[in-house]
């Protein structure tokens, strides 16, 4: 008992004592965690490097876009080939992936020898070499006559321009082929296969093995968004926000990048951690000064390193009695399935002593535990440094998507973490350790690259067909030059037939007299009330206005209109108006004043005079009986009267829009023009009284209110107007009404928006095909979402946040195909109302017979003012369309308000005028 015990005792310190000397002998290759977060950081600033266009030249992890931007969704479908050539097998792969509800993949494939002539041979031989092998294959499995889609694995850097390309910048790992450096290897394969007249194949994707893996394992995760290769070679690729990457034109959504990460420390950054041994691997290889990162890591170099770490022990006495074999002396002798072998739990020590044994040395007891920890220090080492540089990739992640945590999956291929015994364990502790904030998930890749090439051809061929559908909806709002001018020409004619006083009853643009025939002229002065009611708040103001100075102070206070009042009884109303002027009243403390009053009533009215309005018909949702056909300054009247309790001096009933153009005439008399582009839609201009057929008199101007909104209502611009419009216009309060209105305003955009997304989702093209209950909700896509959509600033995360708050789960890709429908919708808004303006600014120069005008148009309207891009669009409109006036936009403060204010100041000047 005594004696076992003594050799239990004996072998600990054995152990103990051996693996001490060796830990002396390696003390620089094991790495403490400061250093490994050193790594991390520095690994972090190459890929800064490599992304930047500018430092991207001389930097040494080249970070190479793949053109890769989406990963598989489930919906893939169809047969695909897939070749991979990289590794010490060539492969050929026929993968059929259907669909039918659940993720099914059936792979058939066979391999093929690559001989040492052909990859270190002639460039031409080895595709040619490679085409036969396809042609082989597909003669076997009955493929000849089918036209298949393919993607090529290829697992050397290549510079990519297009998913279908890409430029060897250098052979790694054995390959040496000549004539292949700086060509682009799809076309090289191509010409190759072309020579097979009985072939017929599509190289759709050039696919790096990294990417093939993490292709592979995101069909089965779609949280994979990283992948790692650790086996011959290695490296890793992983999702990129578009925005970051400085050589791919274009900030929308997201494309795999693959790092190259095995040229780390080319450029010295890692020499403070590179051994005697590293330098003396390096100068013996193929590849002298590159791929260091690589050379301290990878299935290819790891038993070499461990070759020679050997030998110089056994030089110094430390191994074997200082004898050495020629075996030991001979380079590649000992290999990374050697060292798996020896580091095997239980046998390892056995599987030593035979390895040692086959190298012709004779180990001892201690030798072979001396060996094994030689072998946990080189192969820890490799795990440690793969996980600090993919430690540096995932916080990259974790910081593009503005995370605390970061859920995701990391998908693993390669042989050397496929078969060694602990390498797996090692690397997930390591990489938690340094990411504590990282959930991670390591899936191993089955049948990695070669599946992977087929799924992102399989996603490159559903992305072509759904791109194809997308872009034909987009396509039906897109506006030619000709169809522009069409629409100038159509609202031109429209306009005249408004004027005349034969044609104005059944015109669509009904061009109504507003009786404001005069503009501000600086001498205008007193107190005034002016009443704004065009949308679901009304408000109520105090103006004051000083002459000579053109100084305005205004006072106001903002009520709601309940929807029960706007959809009750006019008498209802009208009360809830007069009892919101009795309250602003009283907290201005002017109960008994007779103030001279502006009412601006932003409906449609036929004016008889400037203080008599008769309701032509409500728009933007209002609804109150017993108003349609009745003098709405008449029904104001009443209710003041049922109030008695005060009396209003209502001196003019305004637009809104003519507010906006008396608002920008008080500061540019050029001004002749009033815009609103906000929930609704107008227009309104200064036209020659000798034009107003329906009004008496033919000196001077008057301002005509068009109430373009209803221009198309006869049809005339049926033929640019989509099944989504004719939707949003049937699921409206007044189909049929309004219907340029409802293709340029604020209140109808969000609602076209709303149809796509339906339509598109139902095709299978967004969201996965499901429809939630959010998107099936009238009016829940605001206008305001598509000018937070379209900002410029906005990151496509942010959109994905938009979205979610209407319920809808949206991938990056179906975010950059909501903000392209988003645009899509609100730039034929912006053209169609340029359109319109247009025609409007030209009839003005022709009027006044010149040959080039200037004129400013006063803007008004949300639309006009928040989205990031629709004024500009509608001035390049305008510009293009109308080239021979020049056309100043000012933005209106408060046309409702103060320009009511301004046409009863007006009104009152014109009437004293009159009276003396």
């Amino acid at each position: 008992m005594f004696a076992v015990h003594l050799m239990a005792f004996y072998f600990t310190k054995l152990k103990e004592d051996q693996i001490k000397k060796v830990d002396r002998f390696l003390y620089h290759m094991r790495l403490s965690d400061e250093t490994l977060l050193d790594i991390m950081a520095r690994f972090q600033a190459e890929m800064q490097k490599g992304l930047g266009k500018d430092t991207s030249p001389t930097a040494s992890v080249k970070m190479l876009p793949t053109f890769v931007r989406a990963i598989p969704d489930g919906s893939e479908n169809g047969e695909f080939l897939s070749l991979d050539l990289g590794g010490s097998k060539f492969r050929v792969l026929k993968v059929q992936v259907s669909e039918e509800g659940k993720r099914n993949v059936q792979m058939e494939s066979q391999f093929y020898p690559t001989p040492n002539e052909i990859i270190r041979g002639n460039g031409l031989e080895l595709f040619e070499y490679v085409a036969d092998c396809l042609a082989d294959f597909m003669n076997t499995k009955g493929l000849k006559h089918k036209k298949l889609p393919l993607g090529l694995t290829f697992s050397f850097p290549c510079r990519q321009t297009k998913l279908e390309e890409g430029v060897l910048l250098s052979w790694t790992k054995k390959f040496k082929a000549r004539g292949v450096q700086d060509t682009d290897v799809v076309s090289c394969l191509t010409k190759a296969i072309k020579k097979h007249k009985d072939i017929d194949v599509d190289i759709l994707a050039l696919v790096n093995d990294t990417v093939g893996t993490m292709m592979t394992c995101a069909y089965d995760d779609p949280y994979c968004e990283v992948g790692v290769i650790i086996g011959t070679g290695t490296n890793a690729c992983y999702m990129e926000d578009m925005s970051n990457i400085d050589l791919v034109e274009g900030d929308e959504g997201r494309m795999c990048i693959n790092t190259e990460w095995g040229a780390f420390g080319d450029d010295g950054a890692l020499e403070d951690i590179r051994t005697e041994f590293d330098r003396e691997l390096d100068l013996g290889s193929l590849n002298p000064g590159k791929q260091l990162f690589e050379k301290m890591i990878s299935g290819l170099y790891l038993g070499e390193l461990v070759r020679l770490i050997l030998l110089k022990m056994a030089k110094s006495g430390l191994l074997f009695g200082g004898e050495k074999s020629s075996a030991l002396h001979t380079k590649g002798k000992i290999e990374t399935r050697h060292v798996a072998a020896m580091e095997k739990y239980k046998e390892g020590l056995a599987n030593t002593r035979e390895i040692l044994m086959d190298l012709g040395l004779e180990p001892s007891e201690a030798d072979c535990i001396a060996v094994q920890h030689v072998c946990t220090i080189v192969s820890f080492r490799s795990a440690n440094l793969c996980a600090a540089a993919l430690a540096a990739i995932l916080t990259r992640l974790r910081e593009n998507k503005k995370l605390v945590r970061l859920r995701t999956t990391v998908g693993m291929d390669g042989t050397l973490y496929k078969i060694h015994p602990q390498y797996p364990k090692r690397l997930h502790k390591v990489v938690r350790k340094l990411v504590p904030n990282c959930d991670v998930r390591f899936l191993l890749s089955e049948s990695g690259s070669t599946k992977g090439a087929a799924m992102v051809t399989a996603v490159a061929s559903r992305v072509q067909a759904q791109r194809k559908l997308i872009d034909m909806v987009l396509a039906l709002f897109r506006l030619t030059q000709e169809q522009l001018v069409g629409v100038q020409d159509k609202m031109r004619a429209e306009l005249e037939y408004g004027l005349k006083r034969d044609t104005h009853p059944l015109a669509t643009v009904k061009m109504l007299p507003t009786y404001v025939c005069g503009m501000p002229d600086g001498t205008e002065k007193g107190k005034f009330l002016a009443l704004d009611l065009g949308g679901t708040n009304f408000r109520v103001l105090l103006v004051k206005i000083r002459s000579g100075r053109r100084s305005v102070r205004m006072y106001n206070k903002i009520f709601a209109i309940p929807l029960e009042i706007m959809q009750g009884t006019g008498e209802e109303l009208f009360d809830h108006i007069v009892q919101c002027i009795a309250d602003f009243l009283d907290y201005m403390g002017l109960k008994g004043a007779q103030l001279p009053l502006g009412f601006t009533f932003s409906f449609p009215c036929r004016q008889a005079s400037i203080d008599k309005g008769t309701l032509i018909g409500w728009t933007k949702g209002f609804k109150a009986t017993d108003c349609e056909g009745e003098d709405v300054v008449d029904m104001l009247r009443e209710a003041i009267k049922r109030r008695n309790e005060f009396d209003l001096d209502i001196v003019a009933v305004v637009n809104d829009t003519v507010g906006t153009m008396m608002t920008c005439g008080y500061e540019d008399p050029n001004c002749e023009i009033g815009l609103i582009a906000g929930t609704g839609s107008n227009l309104c201009y200064m036209e020659e009284m000798r034009n107003i057929e329906q009004v008496e008199g033919d000196e001077g101007k008057m301002c005509i209110n068009t109430e373009w909104g209803g221009f198309g209502d006869n049809g005339c611009i049926d033929d640019i107007r989509t099944q989504y419009d004719k939707e949003v216009d049937e699921g409206s309060l007044n189909p049929g009404k309004q219907r340029y209105e409802k293709m340029t305003s604020g209140m109808y955009l969000g609602e076209i928006v709303r149809q796509i997304l339906i339509d598109l989702t139902k095709q299978g093209l967004l969201f996965r095909g499901q429809i939630s209950e959010r998107l099936r909700t009238r009016g829940i896509f605001e206008t305001k979402f598509l000018s937070q959509i379209e900002s410029d600033r906005l990151a496509l995360l942010q959109v994905r946040r938009i979205l979610q708050q209407l319920g809808l789960d949206s991938t990056c890709e179906d975010s950059i195909v909501v903000k392209e429908v988003c645009g899509a919708v609100s730039r034929r808004a912006a053209q169609l109302c340029g359109a319109g303006l247009a025609a409007i600014v030209e009839k003005r120069r022709e009027d006044q017979g010149l040959e080039h005008m200037r004129i400013t148009v006063g803007v008004d309207g949300t639309l006009y003012k928040l989205h990031p891009h629709f004024s500009r669009l509608l001035q390049e409109t305008v510009k293009e369309l109308a080239p021979r006036c020049d056309v100043t936009f000012m933005l209106s403060e408060d046309g409702s308000g103060k320009g009511a204010a301004l046409i009863t100041a007006v009104a009152k000047r014109l009437q004293q005028a009159g009276k003396n």
